[in-house]
Order: C-alpha cells, then sequence, then structure tokens
C-alpha cells in the first residue's frame, strides 16, 4: 500500500474534495504530516486514520469545532460524543413525529373543513422537514461541484 499521497490523491481516495482538505488543514483541523519541496501537502497513513475519525464525528453530526476539540485536545469524551447524538437523534424523530401527527389530523377532518390555523401548522411541519432535506442534498451537490471544480483545475487542457 502506498505510503504517502498529495492533497488531490487523498481527495480521490476518500471522496473528499481538495478544497476541503484544504479548509480542513487552513483551520487546524486535519494539517498534513509534511510538504514536498515545491510546497505540497503529503498524508501519511496515521493522516488517514485521524481524517477516518474525522469523518465518523462529522458523520454523528458534530461540528467542525466540536471535532477539532476532540481530535486535538480530547476535550469532548465518547459519553459526550454518543449524548450528542441522542440528541439529535431525538430532534429528528420529533420533527417527523409533529409532521406524521399534522398529517394524521389532516386526513381525519377530511369531511370538515379547514382552518388557517391548521393549513398553517400543516405547512410549518412540512417546510422544517424540507428544509432539513433540501440542505442535505444542497450540501451533497455542493460537494459535487467541488469535484467538477477540481477536476478542470487539474485538466485544463481538456475540451468542456
Amino acid at each position: 500500500m502506498k505510503r504517502e499521497w498529495k492533497v488531490g490523491e487523498l481527495a480521490k481516495l476518500t471522496g473528499l474534495t481538495v478544497r476541503t482538505l484544504r479548509y480542513y488543514d487552513q483551520i487546524v483541523l486535519f494539517p498534513p504530516s509534511g510538504h514536498t519541496d515545491s510546497g505540497h501537502r503529503i498524508y501519511t497513513e496515521s493522516d488517514i486514520a485521524r481524517l477516518q475519525q474525522i469523518l465518523f464525528l462529522k458523520e454523528l453530526g458534530l461540528s467542525l469545532d466540536q471535532i477539532k476539540s476532540v481530535v486535538v485536545g480530547d476535550h469532548i469524551s465518547l459519553l459526550d460524543i454518543v449524548s450528542l447524538q441522542i440528541a439529535r437523534l431525538k430532534e429528528n424523530i420529533s420533527i417527523q413525529q409533529k409532521l406524521l401527527q399534522e398529517l394524521e389530523h389532516l386526513t381525519s377532518q377530511s369531511k370538515e373543513p379547514f382552518t388557517i390555523l391548521d393549513y398553517t401548522k400543516i405547512l410549518g411541519a412540512i417546510r422544517m422537514n424540507h428544509e432539513k432535506y433540501f440542505a442535505e442534498r444542497k450540501a451533497i451537490g455542493d460537494s459535487h461541484l467541488d469535484r467538477l471544480g477540481d477536476y478542470l483545475e487539474d485538466h485544463p487542457d481538456e475540451p468542456t
């Protein structure tokens, strides 16, 4: 197995963008182990292990600041991380339950005319659910655009 990777190679290996890896370096969340003579970032196997930990914590819903405090200073315990994830899951469940209740209420009143308050509650619950969905979709779309931009930067002579 290869022992060192440049930032572009690591990006391809992990599915992250070069921009993301550079940002993580800039905020001192994930600095490289070294640099080439020409200044390119060099990452090692131990860096990849650290990156896996960062991505795991990000998947659990921790902010980059919280992840940094775990990775750099171990200021958050495993119990704290699990508690944060439990709180996040409970919040998501609560939002979904509220939407379900509003929709069930809507179907149970199908013979009665709806009030403005009914419409407002339903639309609010649906909007909250959709905003979260579209925020997640936007993040994925941004990631794909970043990859495309990086590819175009790396291959300027290819026809578009």
